[in-house]
């Protein structure tokens, strides 16, 4: 039997540990021949997360550079995946979600002829510079796919919207799959202060905050209010990998350094920052991905943003949205810490992303897409 030829293409850590799970899968699956390009947008944060997952690329572009920006990854992802392309001829290309690794991939992929699909379509703010460049690259390869991988049903009524109707599939978030591979409760962290904290008598806040529309008075405001949380509260410990970005490293350091109890830490492989998530009490987070996950572990999510793409999460109770001014992200970290009934409504609320069976559901559509499989697979639903 004819293999399906499949490339995934992914090249920051946020893809990869969303993709990981699914490359393992698709090469599973004796119809599909399962291939892997990185660009190494994200060059160590990557290699951290192919280690923890065993997921060996079959090619590498190696794009990543000292203060690169869009253009140069973009021109740089086209140009590579160009030989790429011409070497495997795929018959469908994987990517994900909506950095630039994603748009330049799909926009290759069609300058080829490949069929896309597109792993957690569907995502909007309808705001195309917020967050930048992350909305419109969606919106872009939204026009580029043929297949659409929706974690939720709110995302798949925003591409019938937007007039894509066909191959839209819900399947759950694989950020969920790859839960199970990374949570344990044996789990040692490789920096010693995670291993020192007190988990079950003290309120560990874990913070991220990195994205570019945060740079300048935004990330000034939410690190006061960050330092004020942990002056107010002597049971907090708070917790901060700080991003390798050179703006946001100086900002951490400029608020928050020498506070007994701001812990600033260097970022962490994934699966330290799933379990550090799996024991602390709160986070606080600019990040999309935490959004999803945090629910997932019965944990409270304060975002640190005006919008956010994943309203479902809103909706239901496990998020919630801070914004980026002073006084109203420390007052709503502060019910948090003070009320255990507003608390306890948001730990318990369901997650609304997944089961766990994404990868299977995403898989199983593309085995019915090329003609492997009688049925398409069932819709995710959340439970009630």
């Amino acid at each position: 039997m004819k293999k399906i030829k499949v490339m995934a293409v992914f090249g920051t850590r946020p893809e990869a540990v969303k993709m990981a799970p699914l490359a393992l899968e698709l090469a599973r699956r004796p119809g599909i021949q399962a291939q892997c390009c990185v660009t190494a947008q994200h060059r160590e944060m990557l290699d951290s997360v192919l280690d923890i997952f065993g997921v060996k690329p079959d090619f590498d572009l190696n794009i990543m550079q000292p203060r690169q920006t869009l253009s140069s990854i973009t021109s740089k992802t086209l140009l590579g995946m160009e030989a790429v392309l011409e070497q495997a001829r795929p018959e469908l290309i994987l990517v994900h979600g909506d950095t630039s690794t994603t748009f330049a991939g799909a926009l290759a992929a069609f300058y080829h002829q490949i069929p896309v699909g597109h792993v957690e379509a569907g995502l909007r703010t309808y705001d195309k510079y917020s967050p930048f460049p992350e909305e419109m690259n969606r919106l872009l390869v939204s026009s580029l796919a043929d297949l659409y991988f929706c974690p939720t049903h709110t995302n798949s009524t925003n591409l019938e919207k937007e007039n894509h109707r066909k191959n839209i599939f819900i399947t759950g978030n694989t950020v969920i799959d790859a839960l199970q591979t990374t949570v344990k409760k044996d789990f040692t962290f490789s920096q010693a202060v995670l291993n020192q904290l007190d988990y079950q008598n003290q309120k560990i806040i874990l913070v991220t905050c990195h994205r570019r529309e945060n740079y300048g008075q935004p990330m000034a405001q939410i690190m006061t209010a960050l330092r004020r949380l942990a002056d107010a509260f002597p049971d907090v410990q708070m917790v901060y990998p700080v991003h390798l970005s050179p703006v946001v490293q100086e900002a951490a350091r400029a608020y928050l350094d020498k506070h007994p109890r701001i812990h600033l830490i260097a970022p962490l492989a994934v699966d330290e920052m799933h379990n550090l998530m799996a024991r602390c009490h709160l986070v606080m987070t600019d990040s999309g991905g935490l959004q999803e996950e945090a629910p997932a572990l019965g944990k409270p999510v304060l975002v640190l943003r005006r919008e956010t793409e994943r309203p479902e999460a809103v909706e239901a109770g496990t998020v919630r949205l801070a914004g980026v001014e002073e006084q109203p992200v420390f007052q709503m970290a502060a019910r948090l810490l003070e009320d255990p009934a507003a608390y306890a409504q948001m730990a318990h609320a369901v997650n609304p992303y997944g089961d766990g069976k994404a990868c299977v559901r995403i898989a199983d559509a593309i085995e019915w897409h090329f003609g492997l499989r009688e049925k398409p697979p069932a819709p995710f639903a959340p439970r009630a």
